[in-house]
């Protein structure tokens, strides 16, 4: 499915609704505007993502459903 289509399906369905609710909670969504930023973060945490986001760069992860089955027994 292309952005437009996505788009377009997600249109239809808002017209379609009439709970307050989902439309507020849809609108508030869309214009939160506020950004976390990298250097405002915990210093842990900053070094985390770092870490994180190289390990990524580097090939070296692990696929979601294979996290699943490995920890299933646990949830």
């Amino acid at each position: 499915m292309s952005i437009e289509e996505l788009k377009i399906e997600i249109a239809k369905k808002v017209f379609e609704t009439d709970d307050e609710n989902l439309l507020s909670e849809l609108d508030m969504l869309l214009n939160y505007s506020e950004k976390v930023v990298l250097e405002e973060l915990p210093k842990h945490v900053q070094e985390g993502i770092k870490r994180g986001l190289k390990q990524a760069e580097e090939g070296k992860l692990t696929p979601h459903d294979e996290v699943m089955k490995r920890y299933a027994k646990y949830l």
